[in-house]
């Protein structure tokens, strides 16, 4: 079933529609909780909304049902579902066999498997593994050591985790926590409307955005970066994606095109990941203090930590710290130059306004 237009939705949860109910739920970001279109809580900032077009995908998405709302209560297969779900969260690290989460569900194992596989796409053991990588990832940005993170994840042997690290990581667990030491990544150069404009890649996506006055020092800056990678510029025939997107951001900055959503290789630490992960959910156009974003994120005494990870962004644009200015509306800090954020801004600005 397809959602209502963007705006029917908007204006739905404005009015608190109870006929819009059903038809889809809308998630707060700085929240994580999902509601019906008539639920009477507080309004959200309007940037800070997400649709979904069902339940499924708003859990699917990490979400979990309001209690004010209770968007799930006329739905009790899925209520049923989405507490095995969290319990297997917050029985992450211990062996939960088939026949134990189906006992806690009163369902028969069978069932079970198929009945939450049709609801999330995945079976519960490969949700608890997904939970597990989220958890020894994160101990690992937090600083603690390779086997330290994989037994207080759950995993109960290194070589266990070893082979699916990689596939989610795209390198070991000791590369990933020391910044990818030995891998390869390749880069390529533009001359934009901001000026020369470089941009790296790994295999796990873009991991390095910058512009400067030329492409010398600019791969410099890059080397600084990242002084244990093995660097190579890009030949088209061997890395036409990273080529494709470099054309794409080029499109967006110098005539304006949509700005592309590429994969993304963030590094930093939980909290830096935080910071650009919301930056991500920053509409275009607008723009916020680092205090504003601070209480967006729910720590309103963070406001200079928060200006601290911007200026540690290495991704420009595509992760838009651009979009933060100081409290007293002039722009602050930006890594690249006053002038590009302000071009940034402007034209973000003239393209909303042009809608």
């Amino acid at each position: 079933m397809s959602m209502p237009s963007e705006q029917k939705m908007r204006a739905a949860i404005a009015s608190r529609d109870k006929a819009s109910d059903g038809s889809f739920f809308y998630g707060v970001i700085t929240t994580g909780i999902f509601c019906r279109p008539s639920c009477t809580a507080r309004p959200a900032r309007p940037e800070n909304l997400r649709f979904f077009p069902n339940i499924e995908s708003a859990i699917y998405e990490s979400f979990r049902p309001c209690k004010r709302c209770k968007p799930t209560e006329n739905a009790p297969k899925i209520a049923r579902l989405i507490k095995i779900a969290r319990f297997i969260e917050s029985h992450a690290e211990e062996r939960l066999t088939l026949a134990r989460l189906s006992g806690h569900a009163g369902l028969s194992a069978s069932r079970l498997q198929r009945l939450f596989k049709e609801t999330f796409g995945v079976s519960p053991k490969t949700y608890q593994d997904a939970i597990r990588m989220r958890q020894f990832k994160q101990s690992l940005k937090e600083g603690d050591g390779v086997t330290d993170a994989i037994f207080s994840a759950g995993y109960g042997s290194i070589s266990r985790v070893y082979g699916e690290a990689t596939r989610n990581f795209g390198m070991t667990p000791k590369a990933y926590r020391a910044g990818g030491t030995g891998e390869a990544i390749l880069h390529a150069c533009r001359y934009t409307a901001l000026g020369p404009m470089l941009m790296a890649a790994t295999e796990k996506g873009v991991c390095f955005v910058q512009f400067g006055e030329d492409e010398e020092s600019l791969l410099a800056k890059l080397e600084e970066e990242f002084p244990k990678a093995k660097l190579a510029a890009s030949p088209a025939q061997h890395a036409s994606e990273l080529d494709a997107w470099i054309e794409a951001l080029d499109q967006h900055i110098s005539q304006g095109a949509p700005r592309p959503e590429l994969p993304l290789d963030l590094r930093g630490t939980a909290f830096q990941m935080k910071v650009w992960q919301f930056l991500l959910s920053v509409r275009e156009g607008d723009v916020l203090s680092y205090s504003q974003l601070a209480a967006q994120m729910e720590m309103p005494k963070a406001a200079r930590s928060v200006a601290t990870a911007c200026a540690k962004n290495r991704i420009g644009v595509l992760v838009p710290c651009h979009r933060v200015i100081r409290g007293d509306g002039s722009l602050g800090g930006y890594h690249w130059g006053l002038d590009r954020k302000q071009a940034l801004i402007d034209a973000e600005q003239a393209r909303q306004s042009d809608l």
